[in-house]
Order: structure tokens, then C-alpha cells, then sequence
């Protein structure tokens, strides 16, 4: 099965209005550029995204946000994009909130075939709202659902081209998790290589998750947020 894309256009050409979507990162950091700026360029609607937060005014997934790609958002931060805020104070977008370790396990557990389990996180605040409680060992708990999508677009460091994936430091994040948890896996790499050229004992992701791989055409790498030592 070819699992390499010749673009990043290529990649994303089939994803398609009302998908749901899992989009690596954790602020600016890991997310793939590359194929969230062809998604732009593609134009689907009514978009139900499901990432740790909504990048910045006008890069990353704020690029959707401004062609009013995104219907609603599972997330966890959302502090760093005003026209996110705007959206959701208008009602122009559905906003989920989730505690950031629910979150990541809520992916998790979409990727391994569990439906639901019970956490502490929430219990006793509005993410307690409406969902199943139960006591364990005289502690209560809140029922949590899976979370799946219909693709993910996932960035690493370095692939190869059976869609075998290697993560850099930070970049890491939830990528690999979101990497298990859709139908259809896209991934941009930094580098792509042959099979047999990357150690098996770095492989994070394995190639089986992997529907399609692409090398990303140019990668900008915006700091999030600027801070420098006063002089």
C-alpha cells in the first residue's frame, strides 16, 4: 500500500464538509502546518475539531477559524486566540472545554478501543454536569467518553515512507496519541526516509496507524508567545 502524498493538497483533497477532525500540537508547537494551511486552501465547512488549543490569531488553526471553517471545538486552552473568544461569545461556534489530562485520555482511550472510563478530574465543577458519577474506595468519579474522529492530522520529526514515525522533544505532545484514535492518520515529516533507515527502538508511531505521509514543503516554527529577559 503507497502511503506517500506528493503535497500536503494531495494529503487532505478527500477530507470532506461536517468531518471530524483530531489536529496535533500543544500551542504552536508540533502542529502540522503544513497540512492545517492545504485544509485552508481546501475549504471544508461545518468542521468539528478536537485539539489542545486553537493556535494564535492567523497561523495554525487560527487560519480556520478565520475562514469560518470550524462549527464547534474540543479543547483545552483556548487563551491565546481572540477571535476564538468572539466566536463562542456570538455563538457562531460550540466550544467544549475539557481538563488537559481528560482531554489526552479521552484520545487515548478512543485509540484503544475503550468507550468510557471514571477520573477524579471535574467532579464537583460544571465538567461534572450531566455525566454518570460513581464512588471508588470512597472517592467520587465522573464518567468520561472516548474520543474518535474521522482523521487526524499529526506532525513528526521523521518518517519513513511506510508511515513509521519518529517525534522530537516537545513536539511530541499529542500527536502520537491522536495517531491511533482516526480512521484516516495524516502525518507531515521533517525528513522522510526509506524503510529500514530509522531504528526500530525510536519508532513511536508505527507505520500500521499511518494512512498517509507526506515530507512538509516549509515549516515556519512561530514561538507562541515571545518572552525575553528586562534588561
Amino acid at each position: 500500500m503507497k502511503k506517500v502524498v506528493a503535497s500536503s493538497d494531495d494529503a487532505v483533497r478527500d477530507i470532506p464538509e461536517g468531518a471530524t477532525i483530531m489536529i496535533g500540537g500543544f500551542g504552536l508547537c508540533g502542529i502540522p502546518e503544513n497540512l492545517i494551511a492545504a485544509l485552508v486552501r481546501h475549504g471544508a465547512k461545518g468542521l468539528h475539531t478536537i485539539s489542545n488549543n486553537m493556535g494564535v490569531d492567523g497561523f495554525g488553526m487560527g487560519r480556520m477559524l478565520e475562514q469560518g471553517m470550524v462549527a464547534s471545538h474540543t479543547g483545552s486552552y483556548v487563551g491565546e486566540n481572540k477571535l476564538l473568544e468572539g466566536k463562542v461569545l456570538r455563538g457562531e461556534l460550540d466550544l467544549r472545554l475539557v481538563p488537559q489530562g481528560t482531554l489526552a485520555e479521552r484520545i487515548r482511550a478512543g485509540g484503544a478501543g475503550i468507550p468510557a472510563f471514571y477520573t477524579p478530574a471535574g467532579v464537583g465543577t460544571l465538567v461534572a454536569d450531566g455525566k454518570e458519577a460513581r464512588e471508588f474506595d470512597g472517592r467520587p468519579y465522573i464518567l468520561e467518553r472516548w474520543l474518535r474522529a474521522d482523521f487526524a492530522l499529526i506532525k513528526a520529526w521523521k518518517g519513513d515512507t511506510a508511515g513509521n514515525l519518529v517525534y522530537r522533544k516537545t513536539a511530541r505532545n499529542f500527536n502520537p496519541m491522536m495517531a491511533t484514535a482516526a480512521r484516516i492518520t495524516i502525518a507531515e515529516v521533517e525528513e522522510l526516509a526509506e524503510p529500514g533507515e530509522i531504528d526500530p527502538d525510536h519508532i513511536v508511531t508505527p507505520g500500521i496507524y499511518v494512512k498517509r505521509i507526506l515530507q512538509g514543503e516549509q515549516y515556519e516554527k512561530l514561538i507562541e508567545r515571545r518572552t525575553l529577559r528586562k534588561s
